[in-house]
């Protein structure tokens, strides 16, 4: 089984992108060619400091690594170390339509947002689509937001395959049972996210244990004190959530342990499981950042190994396409 899934270096790591993305990742890479990538090229579609963007990079690998992923036997590597990303988009643009793309929620939603809208931003679906398909990923481990776009890629493959043979996998998704979209504290209606939610509303991954707590003493709930996942208890039910992700615990043990414990035992029970699921992650990330030589030397190892599985298959599409190609006569 062939696994693939990139996350962009932009904001800071969020316990949401712990549940939807790191631990998945970890899961993940048990089942069998596992291939994650730093999505830097998708991070420049919206305006970006260029000093932030390098700083950033560096910390999504060193996090990725200190939740889990070994980066000598996954293949772990930044996108734009690797050409093949750029051409293989340009490459499906031709089968991916116009419509199709000016419908993507996230593209009405931050182009609404910009007074200067980058061309970059209506077609980065297309480089994610080549992010994946590059690697013949019979499975993409992603959160509940990128639904749409995994089906874009979908789309994009069965059509190109249709027109110029049968070279792609069709991707599937992998979406976790629980925790699949984590919300804010504050506002059980939004997402955790790295931008837009409250500073209060978000866990951040390297947040100190004493700030943790104190966002999930204040974190809103909802009306009663029975601890139980209900569509009329969004705040309490996302905490039990985060707690089955801290914890490993399923939401029906959740409730039998704290059904009638009432919401403060509760909150601070959740802030303590994040807590001790945070802090050695923190200390792995303090210990990898500070040496730039070692992350450097194993981004280089990365690229060398997604060049190598994602060759085979830019070159099938060049041919297939009718482009001629140079011949090699060293």
């Amino acid at each position: 089984m062939r696994i693939f899934s990139g996350i962009k270096p932009t904001g800071d790591s969020t316990l949401g992108n712990y549940s939807g993305g790191f631990r998945q990742y970890v899961a993940t890479q048990e089942l069998g060619d596992a291939t994650f990538c730093i999505v830097d090229l998708h991070a420049i579609t919206v305006p970006y400091d260029p000093a932030d963007l390098h700083s950033r990079t560096l910390d999504l690998f060193s996090m990725l690594i200190a939740t889990g992923l070994d980066p000598e036997r996954t293949t772990v590597f930044a996108q734009s170390h690797v050409t093949a990303h750029a051409e293989a988009s340009w490459l499906l643009s031709a089968v991916a339509g116009y419509g199709q793309l000016g419908r993507m929620t996230q593209f009405k939603e931050k182009g609404g947002e910009q007074e200067f809208v980058a061309s970059a931003l209506f077609n980065y679906p297309v480089l994610m689509a080549g992010d994946i398909l590059l690697y013949q990923a019979d499975i993409v481990p992603i959160g509940d937001d990128q639904r749409q776009h995994l089906e874009l890629a979908r789309d994009i493959a069965e059509r190109f395959n249709s027109r110029f043979g049968e070279i792609f996998t069709v991707p599937n998704g992998f979406y976790p049972e629980v925790g699949a979209r984590i919300m804010s504290l504050q506002d059980p209606a939004a997402k955790m996210g790295k931008t837009g939610s409250s500073e209060q509303g978000t866990v951040r991954m390297l947040d100190a244990p004493d700030a943790i707590l104190k966002k999930f003493k204040t974190a809103v709930t909802d009306s009663g004190r029975e601890v139980r996942k209900a569509d009329d208890k969004p705040g309490i039910s996302n905490l039990i959530d985060i707690m089955s992700v801290a914890t490993g615990s399923t939401p029906a043990q959740i409730e039998a342990e704290y059904g009638d414990a009432g919401y403060g035992t509760f909150k601070v029970a959740v802030g303590e499981a994040v807590v001790a699921l945070l802090e050695p992650i923190r200390e792995r990330y303090v210990e990898l950042r500070s040496d730039e030589g070692e992350l450097l030397r194993l981004l280089a190892l990365g690229a060398d190994k997604a060049r190598a599985t994602s060759a085979p298959t830019l070159e099938r599409m060049y041919e297939t396409m009718g482009f001629v190609r140079a011949r090699d006569d060293a």
